[in-house]
């Protein structure tokens, strides 16, 4: 149902639709893993990327990963080797470079359209990215004793759902392996409805694998900051 105002959940995030604003849709594009992919533009949040309805990259989501990392920004953290799990159309990785000029980052997404469109739309590709279009888990699998980041990014999503491999303590010790000493890895949950329990639950099994889990709150997400 349209209507000048009507709540959507965006990723977590309730926003008011105001069609007042002028909503362009740039793009729209198939993708066999996130299905429908739309680039939309408006005069309140700029460009961003949705995934059948829900915004991915750009827009809000940009403004959730600015406010958590900034919270590490502040801890005096160094960031010098960055991995992002879900790149998608890389607004995490904006962030990173922006707070961290000096840090190396690796994107890893399984979806090669949402990074095209990332590239094209968002400015993905002037933000030295090392780009892996692969399987985030099989290739931490093969990766996570080879090579250590100061920060690793988990945000993996198939529409409102994790796949259940990312939640599994094979992958929480595979992130722990590529952790330096001193490493943070930050997970990003839905935090809204029946995702809260599943959220807190999910808090719970990585407070048994990481020294210290900070909960962190931007808009309707919740953000696991965890420190090796």
């Amino acid at each position: 149902m349209r209507s000048k105002d009507c709540l959507r959940y965006n990723y977590g995030i309730v926003v008011k639709n105001n069609y007042t604003l002028g909503t362009k849709v740039l793009d729209e594009r198939y993708s066999p893993f996130n299905k429908n992919i739309k680039v939309i533009k408006t005069l309140g949040l700029g460009t961003y990327i949705q995934v059948d309805g829900l915004t991915q990259s750009g827009g809000i989501v940009k403004g959730i990963w600015k406010k958590t990392l900034k919270k590490i920004l502040n801890s005096k953290t160094q960031i010098n080797n960055c991995l992002i799990l879900g790149l998608g159309g890389g607004s995490a990785s904006r962030i990173v470079k922006k707070y961290w000029p000096q840090a190396k980052i690796t994107g890893v997404d399984i979806d090669p359209v949402i990074i095209e469109m990332g590239k094209k739309y968002l400015g993905l590709d002037k933000l030295e990215v090392k780009i892996v279009i692969e399987d985030a888990y099989g290739w931490l699998d093969r990766n996570s004793k080879k090579n250590k980041y100061d920060l690793v990014l988990v945000d993996i999503y198939k529409g409102y759902d994790i796949p259940e491999m990312f939640e599994t303590d094979k992958f929480l010790d595979l992130i722990v392996k590529t952790l330096t000493n001193k490493g943070i890895t930050v997970f990003n949950r839905l935090y809204f409805n029946e995702k809260r329990s599943k959220a807190i639950k999910f808090a719970k099994k990585l407070e048994k694998v990481f020294s210290k889990v900070d909960y962190f709150y931007p808009e309707a997400n919740i953000m696991f900051i965890c420190s090796a």
